[in-house]
This record gives structure tokens, C-alpha cells and sequence, in this order.
């Protein structure tokens, strides 16, 4: 059994960097490969009324997610601020307890929200058939958003630990789950969209095992929590999750805008929406994995108290995120006919590919700096400032950006608003990253009471 410890203090920064991206977006994109193949599938049906219910409940489903994110992002930071500290017996406290309050706030989350998804799909403009159908999809997911966030959380512990390939064969795992049932499920036994819930039910089981597994192998397993110990990790939990889940709220909110604006365009925009929002995390998965992976690099240094190599991680990771889209919307631009062919897209849905796979790819860096900035603020103690990036940018940066770009240019506006507010957000974030690292410079990283709390309960772990 290995012992855990901090494996970013030393060693090329932006090596670290690329390396725990590129691992974890494998991972990470696998998943969403998926997504991607279930609207091949459900395209290839013939009905836009299933591929739009898919859309309507995509939104609903990624405002479940968040939720885990946020758990996994609070989970990551302690356990990575505790290696940085060199309190091994801290970390596995910290995991352990961040495991099972995510497992308890879960299931209540998932609760609420499956009582009222009729209600949360019309209010994105669902109407009819497709509101039945996206009903029906998300009463099969929901209720494993638990076995979600236990694979979540497990990932970002191992992420934590610099152990990115092992939490992308996790999800690598969960995705080749889902695409081999996926087919056998929606054509072989004819159950559609059934079909497609059923085998992302069976993916997330298995990225929960795969993600636990190796934190008992490899990284000294977990200490078994008891009420006493459960109680003083609240706070020190929910003190990072609480506005980590806030920030990630912001998103879906921000895509319910969107999907309530498209709606107006009739069912082939809210298709076209569909596909642009299953394809953005495919060729962009590497960014949106940037966060978690960047995450662990500057919470290891920032508890170790070394401030240049934050900062050094910090406009690293810009580089990278730079570079990265860059490279990938020439890609995206080149094979713009075959994907417009692949979806066999006519009209506006053809239009809104069209409009992705252009100049509108580009805007995804600004989205990478808030990612980035995000990660600072959330490992550096200042998990809030997150939070008011995000739905700022998902609100004053959306609503009104959203409504003038439709009302000037149709749908295509709609995504084109969007956009723009991104820009301006991420100018914001940046500002305010820039403004926190200068205050803290020259000094070590003050302990926190929850830091305090948190050793209280590794000492009560040690003295059982």
C-alpha cells in the first residue's frame, strides 16, 4: 500500500499541467463521447421530438452534475491541501468524510429534484410529447446521481494524489459501459430513449467502483469516519463545497437561458442546440478537464506555502488553454461538412454547426480562463469568489446577450450572446486572480479555522 504525498512541489509546471489534463480529459471526454454517440443514436431515430426531449433534459441532467462537482471540487482541494501540508492521515480524513457526506447530500438533492421534473422541463420550454419524454429519461438517471457523485469525488481524490490515469479509467470504464449497452439497449431491444437512460444508470455503478478502488490500493485507503469525526468534517467541507456547488449551479441556470431562448426558434434550433452542446464537450473535454486537473497542482503548492509556483501554474495553465483551443477549432473548422453530414442537419440545425465549427469555437479560451481562475480561487481559500464569477457571468453575462443576439440575429444569436458574455467575465476573473495572488505573496497561506477542525479530526483518528 502506498503512502500518500505531494508530487507537484517539484518538477516543470507546465509538464505537470499538460499531463494531468491530457490524462484526465481522456477520461473525461470518454464520457462524453457517449453523450455524443446516445444523439447519433437518438438522431438516427428519425424523431425530433426524442433528440429535443434529449436536449431539454440534458440541461436538467447537467444541473445534477453540478452538484457533484461541487462535492468533488471541495474533496479535491482538502485532500490536496492536506499532501501539500505533508498530513497523509488528514488527507485519508478528508476523503473519507467528503465520500460520505456526497453520498447524503446526493441523495436528497436527487430526491428534490425527481419530485419536480415536470415542472423544471417546462420551465425550459419542453411542451408535449418531447416534455413527456424528457420526463421519462430523467426519472431513469436521477435517482443514481449518488453512485455520480461517489465516482466524482473518488476521481478528484485521486486527482488529488497526481493520480490522473487511474481516475480516467475510471470514467474510461463507465463510457465503454454505456456505448456497448447503449446500441444493444436503444436498437437491439427497441426501448429509444428507455434504452439510453438505462445505460448511462449502468455507467455511473461503474465509474463509482473503479473510482474506489484504486484510493484503497495505491493512495493508503480511507480512515472509517464515525459521528464525532463526520460532524467536525462538516464544515471544512461545506465551506468549499457549499460555494463550489453555487458556482457550478450557475451553469445549468445559465443553459436554461439559453435553451428557454432557443425554444423560441421552434424544435430544429433546440436540436441544433442539442448537438452543439453534446459536441462542445468532445472537442473541448481537454479545458473543461483543466480545472480539476490544475486544481491539485496549485493546492499542493499553495499549502506548502510556495507562491511563485502558483503563480507559475496559473499563466501555465492560460498557455496551455490557449494553445489548446486554438489547435482544436482549426480541427473543428476542417471538419465542419462531415459533422454537418454525420447529423444529416438541414436548415438551422445546419446553420448552428456551421456557426460552432467557425469563429465561435475561438471563444472557448475565455471560458478556459474562467475554468482556471476558478481553480485558484477554489485551492487558494477563496471558494466564493468562484461562486460570484460564475453567476455573474451566467447572468449579467447570459440574459441580456442571449435576448439582443436572438432578437438580432435569430438563433445563431442566441449562441453569439452567449459568447460574449464569456469574454467578459473571464477579462473579470482574470483581474481578480491577479489581485488575490498579489496579496498573498511573501506569505505563507494562514490556516483556516476549518483547517484547525480538520486536524482535529485526523488527531481523532490517530488517538482511535
Amino acid at each position: 500500500m502506498a503512502e500518500a504525498r505531494a508530487v507537484f512541489l517539484e518538477g516543470n509546471l507546465f509538464r505537470h499541467i499538460t499531463v494531468m489534463a491530457l490524462t484526465s480529459s481522456v477520461g473525461l471526454m470518454a464520457v462524453f463521447a457517449v453523450d455524443f454517440i446516445d444523439m447519433v443514436f437518438i438522431a438516427m431515430l428519425g424523431n425530433a421530438e426524442l433528440a429535443a426531449a434529449v436536449g431539454y433534459a440534458g440541461a436538467i441532467l447537467f444541473f445534477t452534475t453540478s452538484f457533484g462537482i461541487g462535492m468533488a471540487i471541495a474533496a479535491g482541494a482538502l485532500v490536496a491541501r492536506a499532501l501539500g501540508q505533508g498530513d497523509a492521515e488528514l488527507a485519508r480524513a478528508q476523503a473519507a468524510a467528503a465520500l460520505v457526506w456526497g453520498v447524503v447530500f446526493g441523495a436528497v438533492f436527487a430526491a428534490t429534484v425527481w419530485l419536480n421534473l415536470a415542472g423544471l422541463a417546462a420551465l425550459m420550454g419542453a411542451t408535449g410529447e418531447t416534455l413527456d419524454l424528457a420526463v421519462h429519461y430523467l426519472q431513469i438517471i436521477v435517482p443514481s446521481l449518488p453512485f455520480l457523485i461517489v465516482g466524482m469525488v473518488g476521481g478528484a481524490i485521486l486527482r488529488a494524489h497526481g493520480d490522473a490515469r487511474r481516475a480516467m479509467m475510471a470514467t474510461i470504464w463507465g463510457a465503454l459501459v454505456n456505448a456497448v449497452l447503449d446500441p444493444i439497449l436503444i436498437f437491439g431491444l427497441g426501448l429509444d430513449l428507455t434504452g439510453a437512460a438505462l445505460a448511462s444508470v449502468a455507467a455511473r455503478l461503474v465509474i463509482a467502483g473503479t473510482a474506489l478502488i484504486p484510493i484503497f490500493r495505491h493512495h493508503g485507503g480511507l480512515v472509517r469516519p464515525g459521528l464525532p469525526e463526520m460532524s467536525i468534517a462538516f464544515v471544512p467541507i461545506v465551506t468549499i463545497a457549499a460555494p463550489a456547488i453555487l458556482t457550478q449551479l450557475a451553469t445549468p441556470v445559465g443553459q436554461a437561458v439559453v435553451t428557454r431562448a432557443m425554444a423560441s426558434f421552434g424544435e430544429a434550433a433546440v436540436a441544433g442546440m442539442a448537438i452543439v452542446g453534446r459536441m462542445t464537450p468532445v472537442a473541448f473535454g481537454v479545458i473543461f478537464a483543466l480545472s480539476g486537473a490544475i486544481g491539485p497542482v496549485i493546492g499542493q503548492n499553495f499549502g506548502a506555502g510556495r507562491m511563485d509556483r502558483v503563480r507559475q501554474a496559473y499563466r501555465d495553465g492560460l498557455l496551455f488553454c490557449a494553445l489548446f483551443t486554438f489547435a482544436m477549432t482549426a480541427l473543428l473548422f476542417a471538419l465542419r461538412g462531415p459533422i454537418i453530414a454525420l447529423f444529416g442537419a438541414e436548415g438551422v440545425t445546419r446553420d448552428l454547426i456551421l456557426l460552432f465549427c467557425g469563429p465561435l469555437a475561438l471563444a472557448f479560451f475565455f471560458n478556459g480562463v474562467i475554468f482556471v481562475s476558478n481553480a485558484a480561487f477554489n485551492n487558494m481559500g477563496h471558494p466564493f469568489r468562484s461562486t460570484w464569477i460564475n453567476w455573474g457571468r451566467h447572468t449579467l453575462g447570459t440574459v441580456p446577450f442571449v435576448l439582443a443576439g436572438g432578437a438580432l440575429f435569430g438563433a445563431s444569436g442566441v449562441l453569439i450572446g452567449q459568447a460574449v458574455g464569456g469574454v467578459i467575465f473571464a477579462g473579470v476573473a482574470a483581474l481578480m486572480v491577479r489581485r488575490m495572488m498579489d496579496g498573498k505573496a511573501g506569505a505563507p497561506p494562514p490556516e483556516k479555522p476549518f483547517d484547525r477542525q480538520a486536524r482535529l479530526m485526523s488527531l481523532m483518528h490517530r488517538r482511535r
